[in-house]
């Protein structure tokens, strides 16, 4: 038969060794270095909790302020409203802007650039005071032709534009082919990619470019256009308008801080309105919580306030009706669970009395029971029996009736639970014998201490070893001890009839037995269990239960070190490791472990390829020292893994040593 062993620690079935380094891997590592409290580990978790300090009263704030989240939505939402309707404003009018100021610089441009054309084809004056020409060279009026026609063309807009005239082969200052420029205007300001294109073309170019100036002021945006010319002496020469964009872009100012100030006030206007919305369907709502938490707390007598005739008044009128009837079903609970436990209370006191009579009459006549027939004899053996029994049952139901009631008091003292288990395991060993059953304690060479009331967790442990050796099936009892940081654990382990599925959880009922149908001979009263977690309970701990049919059970209660002490962990998991499932689960570990470090092993040129001799098999894991398992965790506080159809409990598992193999169960149920 299969024998139980110590509790999976972290490092058993599951972990596996020797893998590839590999992204899991690494992440793997850095979990582990987290878990293992190193230094790097220590520091990130401290910056993480001083940056996250500060935040965590807002995301309380936001996570429980339902009013709080809907108006920074809708402040959000119209805000992304507003901006983008302001974008597309913006643009639009931009556009409009440009377009037409766009349409009045080309139709001011051309009309200047026929006018420049027209006066270099009209005649030139030559000669005079001012204009002789000698040697075939052009007179000083052809000099200052082009001056003359730059000033000419930018009188007519004063500020409103600027002209530049421009030669393509020389700038050379002081001949009739220099730079012009009207309004200070610096003649960098003319792109070279636009100068390159009026160069190349002949009709009518256009561009937008920062505007220069060679004086102390502040360059602007402007429209440049320009065009190829032929000046008074046939040569050519690039004609230019600037175009400041001052006004335009005052206007398109003008019309952001309108749109900003006009979107501003419309999200503040709509928060204002989502906040009182809000504020009306919220109020109620937060008033119906807090009434729900007062009646939740035993304050029946609260009700809603409720006005109007809307659906916040109709949802009112049925809460307060729904806390009424609650009230009135509750009252009738309480009363009728009152006289159930008075009535078992005066029961079990009444009954005191003619029992020590009846007991000590059949302690009389079982004393005489050798005087009697065979017949008259077993029949005071039996009385005898079902006297204890019946002594044994008054007790646990005035037991009952303590816990019930919230009299049961807690007297908590330092205990060593090794001491409890021996003293457990010394009562029991009689009917341990009786059974054939041997009872193997693990993990008692350490102290195991706890703050708790011995009488109680003694009587938890009879139980459930007592249960264990009657439930085992002749097998052994595997009683373990284990504590991890604020927490112990005592676990009972039987390879017996086991649990079918849903029965781990119904296993602490009071008088519920696994087989109606079989009758009471033997055993307790039905109430063990019931008393026993509820002894747990009373100590601020666990009593769970787990099992698979046909493959045994294992009863685990985990009690905090220090009374009163919330726990987080048990030092045992609830499902031993030599389940029916952990073996598979380790079975499939191994050959996936198998698999990898042969998918891993890199191809060497030239090896030999035949096939691999057949190794041996792995040896056990021997799992390190014991901490708190993840998998110890209280979960549900029952689990139950069924029994395939056909399958017996030895069907598909090795023997491993120290483990014996289990004999074929005949007993269904419990």
């Amino acid at each position: 038969m299969s024998v139980g062993s110590a509790a999976p620690k972290p490092g058993g079935p599951g972990v596996r060794t020797g893998r590839a380094a590999g992204p899991g891997r690494a992440s793997s590592r850095v979990r582990r270095a987290f878990q293992d409290g190193a230094p790097g580990a220590l520091v990130l978790r401290m910056v993480a909790r001083w940056f996250r300090r500060p935040l965590l009263p807002a995301v309380r704030l936001w996570r429980r302020n339902i009013q709080l989240r809907v108006v920074a939505s809708t402040l959000l939402m119209s805000l992304g409203v507003v901006l983008l309707l302001g974008l597309v404003v913006i643009g639009q009018v931009r556009n409009g802007l440009l377009d037409a100021k766009e349409q009045a610089a080309l139709s001011q441009a051309a009309g200047g650039f026929a006018a420049a054309q027209d006066k270099a084809s009209g005649p030139v004056a030559l000669g005079g005071p001012d204009g002789d020409a000698t040697d075939g060279l052009p007179g000083r009026g052809a000099v200052n032709w082009r001056s003359e026609l730059v000033k000419q063309l930018a009188s007519g807009g004063q500020g409103a534009y600027h002209v530049v005239a421009l030669s393509p082969d020389s700038d050379d200052a002081g001949t009739s082919r220099s730079p012009r420029a009207s309004g200070d205007v610096d003649v960098t300001s003319i792109p070279e990619a636009l100068r390159g294109s009026v160069a190349q073309g002949t009709g009518t170019f256009q561009t937008y470019a920062g505007i220069r100036y060679s004086v102390a002021k502040d360059s602007e945006a402007g429209l440049v256009v320009g065009k190829r010319l032929n000046d008074v002496e046939g040569n050519a020469y690039e004609l230019y308008y600037l175009f400041p964009l001052t006004q335009e872009e005052e206007s398109l100012n003008l019309v952001k801080g309108t749109l900003a100030t006009a979107g501003l006030f419309v999200v503040v206007l709509l928060g204002a309105i989502a906040w009182l919305v809000v504020r009306q369907v919220v109020t109620p709502v937060r008033m119906a919580a807090g009434i729900a938490e007062r009646l939740s707390a035993g304050s029946l007598h609260e009700r809603m306030k409720v006005t109007g005739e809307d659906d916040i008044a109709r949802l009112g009128e049925a809460f307060n009706k729904m806390a009424q009837n609650l009230q009135h079903k509750i009252q009738q609970l309480e009363e009728l669970s009152r006289m159930q436990r008075r009535f078992v209370s005066d029961v079990s006191h009444e009954l005191r009395t003619p029992l020590t009579t009846v007991r000590m009459a059949a302690d009389v006549i079982h004393e005489a029971r050798s005087d009697f027939d065979p017949v008259t004899a077993r029949s005071a053996e039996l009385l005898g029996d079902q006297l204890d029994r019946f002594e044994s049952l008054l007790s646990d139901l005035l037991e009952i009736s303590r816990f019930d009631a919230g009299a049961a008091a807690l007297e908590a003292e330092p205990i060593d639970l090794r001491e409890v288990v021996r003293r457990v395991i010394g009562g029991a060993e009689p009917l341990a014998e009786c059974k054939g059953t041997r009872i193997r304690v693990v993990g008692d060479e350490q102290p195991v201490v706890a703050e708790a009331d011995a009488r109680r967790i003694e009587r938890v442990l009879r139980n459930l070893v007592v249960n264990a050796v009657e439930h085992g099936e002749g097998r052994d009892v595997v009683v373990q001890l284990a504590a991890a940081r604020g927490a112990v654990a005592v676990a009972v382990r039987d390879y017996g009839v086991g649990l079918k599925p849903g029965e781990a959880t119904r296993v602490f009922n009071r008088f519920w037995r696994a087989d109606p149908a079989r009758a009471r001979t033997t055993g307790g009263t039905g109430l063990g269990l019931s008393i026993a977690v509820e002894d747990a309970r009373l100590h601020g701990g666990w009593l769970q239960a787990w099992g698979e049919a046909g493959g045994g059970s294992q009863f685990r209660l985990t009690l905090p070190r220090t009374a009163g002490e919330p726990l987080r962990g048990s030092p045992i998991p609830l499902e031993p490791e030599d389940s029916r499932r952990a073996r598979q689960r380790a079975a499939a570990d191994m050959a996936n472990e198998g698999a990898l470090r042969l998918a891993t092993v890199p191809a060497q040129p030239g090896a030999d390829r035949s096939p691999l001799p057949a190794r041996a098999p792995l040896p056990p894991h021997t799992p390190p020292s014991a901490t708190v398992d993840p998998a110890a965790l209280p979960g549900s506080g029952a689990r139950v893994v069924a029994r395939r159809a056909g399958e017996r409990p030895g069907e598909g598992e090795t023997t491993t040593p120290g483990r014996i193999p289990e004999r074929e169960d005949t007993t269904r149920g419990r």
